[in-house]
């Protein structure tokens, strides 16, 4: 194989060594840590995040600006942001609660909102117990897929006998609860066979995440004294089936990181429904010190046979150091099945000095990418709340991560602009030009001064240096020829192909060229 360089006015082709961070909440606020974000299936330019204990957070363009406001509800709001959108747009924001009536955080709460956060309802009570019963940790999921179950919303959390005890006779479960509507919902189920202590530490068990399958299975995997567990449903949620061990955890879920005042490596449960050949895996991502207390590492797993049986456990982060990773969460792109997983990183700094990164897998969790995506270090302090856990949100090519940041024991919230696959058309002008590799068998048809470049927005103006014909094709993901171009010219000279992408929808497409008998395509993003 032959290889040549040519330039490409846009940066997507090497897609993390450009971004732009956007802080997320003002910067007046109090402190805000313990992040999470969503995009809008329906229209995803509208994005919503949350953070401790009561902030809501909002965008129209596709994460560029937000608004702030503050989440309330009769039945109190108590930190534990969980956000989520269904198919019609509608969002969900799910956290504790610490009602006037009652006791602090007695039940999970749930509130809608039908028009991107600026109006919420007052929220529906979910497992209430009296004293001393404790719901905690919750987080929410949404069928996107076409089952009979499409659109239903599901949440999962850990309910405790007595919080904080270590009495044997108090313990821990994993609890379930389903709506069609996100106003009325199921009573709850239990979902683990086996508990854990009542002492919110790594005997507990923590860490219930829902995802869903292509033919709207619901996943559900923790972490607990007998390492991570996983179960499942087939009905929608009213039944789940015995416990399924999936690996061990050394060390647990509860951890100490210096610079930060807990931490915690609980699992991320994560589906492929999109078309790709790795639709139906099921995905898990945690951290634990199996290396050692001083080298705490990424790790994931995946099932190919609906969660029956586990593969071999990978580590993501890529680094070759006893440095600390921690704190990571996961996403699949529901459109691509590509695999996100956001972490803080310390590989290149020294003593508390912390980034984050961003691992990236293209062929279903066998290898993974790593990329620095914060533009600055931060230096946390334990002697202030940090937060127990980040989230990233991916949707068609559209890559959301949302991080805590603290300065001067300031706290605040971050996100990074970030669009795969390779190629964004018709956003905005790019002014940044990047080489990439174009493999070829000898001889190459292809020329060092081969440009790609926009001419005006949704055009992508293709240029050549070569004597052969030129042919252009687009295909959408199914495989339909949506678009051909050939420029016949067979002189030696500049070839100029226009590709005007005005009357195609929103999508990933494939950008193939030929010239003579050899071709290469890539894989391009199409946002209007």
């Amino acid at each position: 194989m032959n290889k040549i360089l040519f330039l490409i006015f846009f940066y997507a082709f090497s897609i993390f060594a450009q971004y732009r961070n956007v802080q997320i909440n003002n910067p007046e606020s109090k402190n805000p840590n313990e992040v999470t974000i969503a995009i809008n299936p329906k229209d995803p330019a509208k994005m919503a995040a949350g953070a401790n204990i009561n902030y809501i957070y909002s965008s129209s363009d596709s994460g560029k600006t937000w608004s702030e406001s503050l989440l309330s509800s009769s039945l109190g709001v108590w930190g534990d942001p969980s956000v989520i959108y269904d198919l019609n747009g509608n969002l969900y924001f799910a956290h504790l609660s610490n009602p006037a009536t009652g006791h602090w955080v007695d039940r999970i709460v749930v509130q809608k909102s039908v028009d991107n956060g600026a109006n919420w309802n007052d929220g529906a009570g979910i497992g209430f117990k009296p004293e001393p019963f404790v719901q905690d940790k919750e987080w929410l999921g949404v069928d996107y897929t076409n089952s009979p179950y499409k659109n239903s919303i599901y949440v999962a959390w850990t309910e405790f006998d007595n919080y904080g005890s270590y009495d044997q006779n108090d313990s821990s479960r994993i609890l379930f609860a389903r709506s069609t509507d996100g106003l009325s919902w199921s009573s709850p189920v239990r979902i683990s066979d086996h508990g854990g202590n009542s002492a919110d530490d790594g005997n507990t068990v923590e860490g219930a995440v829902p995802a869903i399958g292509p033919n709207g299975e619901v996943y559900i995997s923790w972490a607990g004294p007998l390492g991570i567990m996983f179960d499942k449903s087939t009905d929608g949620g009213q039944t789940f089936g015995s416990d399924i061990f999936v690996t061990s955890q050394p060390g647990g879920w509860d951890f100490n990181i210096p610079g930060i005042q807990r931490c915690n490596g609980m699992p991320i449960t994560a589906c492929d429904i999109s078309n790709s050949p790795y639709k139906g895996n099921i995905y898990i991502n945690w951290s634990d010190q199996r290396n050692g207390e001083d080298n705490t590492d990424i790790f994931f797993i995946k099932s190919t046979d609906g969660g029956k049986t586990w593969g071999s456990v990978v580590k993501v982060n890529n680094d070759k150091t006893t440095r600390h990773q921690f704190f990571s969460w996961m996403d699949v792109d529901p459109i691509t099945g590509y695999i996100y997983i956001v972490f803080y990183d310390r590989r290149n700094t020294s003593g508390t000095e912390t980034e984050v990164y961003l691992a990236r897998s293209k062929d279903g969790g066998a290898t993974f990418e790593n990329f620095r995506i914060s533009e600055n270090s931060f230096d946390p302090v334990a002697t202030k709340f940090f937060g127990d856990y980040v989230d990233i949100a991916a949707y068609n090519g559209n890559v959301r991560p949302i991080w805590m940041a603290m300065n001067n024991k300031v706290m605040s919230v971050w996100t990074a602009l970030i669009n795969d696959p390779e190629l964004v058309v018709g956003v905005e002008k790019r002014e940044v030009i990047n080489n990439f590799e174009l493999s070829q068998n000898y001889p190459n048809p292809f020329n060092p001064t081969t440009t790609i470049q926009y001419t005006i927005p949704n055009k992508v103006k293709t240029m050549f240096t070569t004597s052969q014909q030129v042919q252009l094709k687009v295909y959408d993901m199914l495989g339909r020829e949506v678009a051909t171009l050939v420029n016949g010219k067979k002189a030696p000279g500049i070839h100029e192909v226009t590709f005007n992408a005005n009357n195609l929808p929103s999508g990933i497409y494939i950008y193939k060229i030929t010239i003579g008998n050899y071709s290469d395509q890539k894989k391009m993003i199409l946002l209007k």
